[in-house]
């Protein structure tokens, strides 16, 4: 955790010791990965390969001579301007649309989950599990079996909302239900576009878990630098038509790229032939780096979830200190006290991001 340039308050500087504190104690015996164990079915030698892909529309190439075959843990990030054909090639590689020219071939023991920007359509009526166990009733993880029960309790779903009906659920828990119901089928290639969108901030979170133990191929398009970095190892960048290859993670791209650009306008071609331009970009888009929505609503929260959390570990603490003969609610709040730690970790880790990318923003004014 760095620091950054602008002087922190009292209640900052607490929030930093804390962070400290936690970073520096022993970590717990029961690894976070447990938690959220990935489910998956063997992907075989043939994944996926995209041999010179073309592909346009009203005579403007979006998709120039593209060749690469995939492997079998690929972490692929794909970013580029609105429009520029990211979730074109997407939908090419699920089936949904065709090259124009060259050929896409699935091997056949490959297994998608695609993750739309538009949910598969619900019956308002079924109930909340049964949508889940269409997917699958057990999943294989590294840990053992898992059900359909206990996968929607660690994505939040308590037992209650398990039983009602979908009709009732909010616009962002039918995106997690829906990202649920693909993670039940056990793909061995999950793709997720703009997965940062619609999802809230805790289960991003969770997804971000479920990745680390993932034993396949990630594939994501993403406006969300913080998720690009966390989840990706490649970068496939959209340059006028182009889509160029680099290693690591969105600032890893960055710097080799050589820009200090926003990632709303990475893709951007090269000046001696500017063929995307602010016509292309999203209404109100600026060329200085700036927060996307989502962070900026996140920014304007994180310190109170961050005093909430603290909050939480500091009764967890007093509740411990209470019940030290009781062994069996000891346990319950030494687990829970744990998850509320990790959590903090999470969102301090994110804080500091936050900080750092508020700061470069005031000094590029």
């Amino acid at each position: 955790m760095q620091r950054g340039a602008r002087a922190r308050s009292t209640k900052q500087k607490a929030h930093i010791a804390r962070y400290e504190m936690l970073r520096d104690q022993e970590a717990p015996e029961q690894d976070r990965q447990v938690e959220i164990v990935a489910g998956s079915s063997r992907l075989g030698k043939t994944t996926i390969e995209c041999e010179n892909i073309w592909k346009g529309y009203d005579d403007r190439t979006l998709i120039r001579d593209f060749t690469y075959n995939f492997l079998r843990h690929d972490r692929v990030g794909i970013i580029g301007p609105n429009g520029c054909g990211k979730s074109t090639l997407i939908k090419m590689i699920v089936g949904q649309e065709t090259p124009d020219q060259g050929r896409i071939t699935i091997g056949q023991t490959v297994k998608i989950g695609y993750f739309s920007q538009e949910s598969d359509q619900m019956d308002p009526d079924m109930r909340v599990i049964d949508y889940v166990k269409e997917g699958g009733e057990v999943l294989h993880t590294s840990e053992g079996t898992m059900t359909a029960t206990v996968l929607m309790e660690r994505f939040l779903f308590t037992a209650d909302q398990q039983y009602s009906r979908i009709g009732k659920l909010s616009g962002g828990e039918k995106r997690r239900l829906y990202l649920l119901r693909i993670l039940m089928e056990a793909p061995n290639v999950l793709i997720l576009d703009e997965p940062t969108n619609d999802l809230d901030i805790t289960t991003l979170a969770l997804l971000e878990d479920y990745l680390d133990g993932f034993d396949g191929i990630v594939l994501t398009v993403s406006h969300d630098r913080y998720f690009l970095d966390r989840v990706v190892n490649r970068i496939f960048a959209f340059e006028g038509g182009t889509i160029t290859q680099y290693e690591g993670g969105y600032t890893d791209y960055q710097y080799k790229s050589g820009g200090e650009e926003s990632l709303q306008q990475a893709g951007q071609a090269p000046a001696e032939e500017k063929k995307v331009n602010r016509s292309n970009w999203k209404e109100g888009q600026e060329k200085k780096l700036k927060m996307s929505y989502k962070e900026q609503r996140e920014y304007e929260t994180i310190e109170q979830d961050i005093n909430d959390l603290e909050e939480k570990i500091q009764r967890l603490e007093e509740e411990t200190l209470a019940c030290a003969t009781d062994f069996v609610k000891l346990g319950e709040i030494t687990k829970d006290k744990e998850e509320a730690e990790n959590q903090l970790m999470e969102k301090m880790e994110r804080w500091e991001y936050l900080e750092e990318l508020a700061e470069q923003i005031a000094a590029g004014k």
